[in-house]
């Protein structure tokens, strides 16, 4: 009823998440649990039988906004096309994830469309993400537990491989860690395939300073499973500095990295260190090219 006397920033501010208790699909909103720059995430139930789900909502806001009856609509005719063209990648990451069944990546369940836009269901999974706990409980990061941490990420990062895709953001909040240590690979939205299809249209790259290698920032890189782990052994890097690496596009112009086999090795496996340092080289083909040889380097003393 009051949606007229909203300036347009207010009315977007006030429909900016959907309200504990609504139903949408087969599903009720409990509260917020995210919100980023292309989507929000939500806690919710199954009306049928109460089990808690993640809910992801297709919700870019430079492009679109929620009006008052939930529907999500673009700001004007010129960001529709972009707005349509994500939602059909939305729908495409969706799809890719209903694929992967892994004990270390996030399951999806269930996607629908609804709003005008689309929503992805996931498995609700308890924990913190590893960038809070570089944060809060650094002393758990331990030699012993990194170790292990690599190893569940190198069979998750196998398996998305070995389906076809790339992940494309591996970093600290991007992995749940679960009670017991065990972590679980989340947020795909810049999965790619791998090799590329003749056909694929090529979203914008997601670049996160820090963990993202030096391609990912190329109009025309060498990206593949090299990529992904160079974001791995830059997440290894920030457990054991305590802080963000410094980003590639630094290290090009000035590197003052200094070798992590050459810090630490009093405090970690000499395996695990060179394998960090190996994936974290400025130039792909430096690095470990497949998860395999990134084992090697590991197992390599």
């Amino acid at each position: 009823m009051f949606k007229e006397y909203l300036e347009p920033e207010a009315h977007h501010e006030a429909f900016a998440y959907l309200q504990p208790g609504t139903v949408i699909d087969n599903y009720v909103i409990e509260r917020p649990l995210a919100n980023g720059g292309f989507s929000s995430v939500y806690l919710a139930r199954q009306l049928h039988d109460q089990t808690q789900v993640v809910i992801k909502e297709y919700l870019p806001r430079k492009l679109a906004y929620r009006s008052w009856d939930n529907q999500i609509t673009p700001h004007s005719e010129e960001t529709k096309k972009k707005f349509s063209q994500g939602r059909r990648l939305f729908i495409e990451e969706a799809k890719m994830l209903a694929t992967l069944k892994h004990p270390n990546i996030v399951e999806v369940v269930n996607f629908f469309r609804a709003n005008t836009t689309v929503y992805m269901v996931m498995t609700y999974d308890y924990g913190k993400n590893l960038n809070w706990f570089m944060k809060n409980k650094p002393d758990k990061l331990t030699a012993e537990f990194l170790y292990f941490l690599c190893h569940k990420l190198l069979d998750a990062l196998e398996a998305i491989h070995n389906h076809g895709f790339l992940h494309l953001d591996i970093k600290p909040e991007n992995i749940l860690i679960r009670p017991g240590g065990n972590p679980l690979v989340l947020d795909f939205g810049a999965a790619r395939p791998y090799p590329m299809p003749p056909n694929w249209k090529k979203p914008g790259k997601v670049r996160t300073p820090g963990y993202s290698p030096l391609e990912q920032f190329q109009a025309h890189g060498s990206i593949g499973p090299w990529s992904d782990l160079y974001a791995l052994g830059a997440t290894l890097r920030a457990c054991i500095d305590r802080k963000t690496p410094p980003s590639v596009t630094d290290r090009v112009n000035k590197d003052l990295l200094k070798p992590a086999l050459n810090r630490f090795q009093t405090n970690y496996p000499k395996g695990f260190l060179k394998a960090v340092d190996q994936a974290m080289k400025l130039a792909p083909e430096e690095r470990p090219q497949t998860v395999a040889d990134f084992r090697k380097l590991l197992e390599s003393g």
